[in-house]
């Protein structure tokens, strides 16, 4: 990547372009554009195999992760049974994760090439989801509860304490976390649903990431922090500290979330789903120009000339890869023209977000043509007419 950078400046100053090409503008432009987009292929494609290789070694990291957890409950079952004996609920405690942790382990190794125990965490555009995770925290508390619960009821001395047990399982128990958990899931559906959905209607644009990070837990596509998301985490991950907590001191029963805390997670999943349905970066053609350089005569739109079209969303949240900036299209008439990379110093003056700059090469028809824009990530804007004269 800094080799790309440093050739990208160069090319930007001028410097390595060949002599024969000089006297063209368009030819030179198209010649730099051809290099940038051979060498941004080439990070692009060592980029995805180092994602690859990552993600096909993580599913070892997880394993380590669950049976790290596990060492951790029993040094904390072993410091606290110093004061209160060792008692039935530590040893079901114990054996719960325990077989948690087989359970995981098991699918980490059948799901190793997704990224082990986060592969169900993990969207279709190779992110960290959210909605998941959140879901998939309250979900694996809820099974580890009932787990502690049938080692207790398979330890029962007697018919008073299974019927105890059981007791714990009620619904007016455990309404709180059973609204929680029924939720969180139904989200994570939703939201599935609806990006798919948003996608197809071209109302939304999806490019996907070369690997999971954790931050994706907490920003957009882009890498910038999202209110929504992260006020999700924060208030599901204390709901979900204060239900295990509650479930430690009473491990005979569901732990019983208050209602209270149970409608502030609503009102956090509420504002989350409304953040996503606000998402849109359909890409739409404002206007298109004729490109003027300093000093030109004002002129209508002929074939060989540079058009400029303006508009919003060109550029997908997550695609300012020069490999994924090189893919953009824009059709004029019935010719499809990529879109040029110009280089400036730190960066690209085209394609941009707001605007791009394509030659009318003279395959073009004189006459009325229209111009679409077809994104990175395969969103076509408007058709937008234009004259082109002989």
């Amino acid at each position: 990547m800094e080799a790309f950078v440093r050739r990208r400046d160069e090319l930007a100053e001028g410097e390595g372009v060949p002599v024969g090409l000089a006297h063209s503008a368009g030819a030179s432009r198209q010649w730099v554009s051809d290099e940038l987009t051979r060498a941004a292929r080439e990070v692009a494609d060592r980029r995805r195999a180092e994602g690859e290789a990552w993600v096909a070694r993580l599913w070892r990291r997880t394993v380590l992760a669950v049976w790290a957890a596990v060492g951790v409950l029993l040094l904390v079952q072993l410091l606290t049974a110093l004061a209160g004996g060792w008692s039935v609920g530590r040893t079901a405690g114990l054996v719960a994760a325990l077989v948690s942790a087989v359970l995981l382990s098991a699918a980490a190794w059948l799901h190793r090439a997704r990224g082990g125990v986060l592969a169900p965490v993990i969207g279709e555009d190779n992110r960290l989801s959210t909605s998941r995770t959140v879901a998939a925290a309250w979900v694996l508390l809820s099974v580890f509860a009932v787990l502690v619960m049938a080692v207790e009821l398979a330890a029962a001395p007697d018919a008073g304490a299974r019927g105890d047990l059981l007791a714990g399982l009620g619904l007016a128990r455990g309404a709180g976390m059973v609204t929680v958990v029924a939720l969180t899931c139904a989200v994570a559906v939703v939201v599935r649903r609806t990006v798919t959905v948003r996608v197809q209607g071209r109302r939304l644009q999806k490019v996907r990431a070369d690997r999971p990070r954790a931050a994706d837990l907490l920003t957009d596509d882009a890498g910038r922090g999202a209110f929504s998301d992260v006020q999700y985490m924060l208030i599901s991950a204390a709901a979900v500290v204060f239900a295990a907590v509650r479930l430690a001191g009473q491990p005979d029963r569901l732990p019983d979330l208050p209602w209270g805390l149970a409608l502030l997670v609503v009102v956090s999943t509420v504002t989350y789903l409304a953040g996503k349905y606000a998402e849109s970066s359909r890409p739409v053609v404002l206007s298109v120009v004729r490109a003027r350089e300093v000093g030109d005569l004002h002129a209508p739109i002929r074939t060989g000339d540079d058009i400029e079209i303006r508009g919003t969303g060109f550029v997908p949240v997550g695609a300012t890869e020069p490999d994924r900036l090189s893919r953009m299209v824009v059709r004029i008439g019935t010719v499809h023209v990529h879109a040029p990379l110009i280089p400036v110093r730190g960066g690209f003056a085209s394609p941009a977000d707001t605007a791009l700059t394509v030659p009318v090469p003279v395959e073009v028809e004189p006459g009325r043509v229209e111009v679409q824009v077809v994104t990175a990530a395969g969103a076509e804007t408007n058709r937008y007419p234009i004259d082109v004269v002989e």
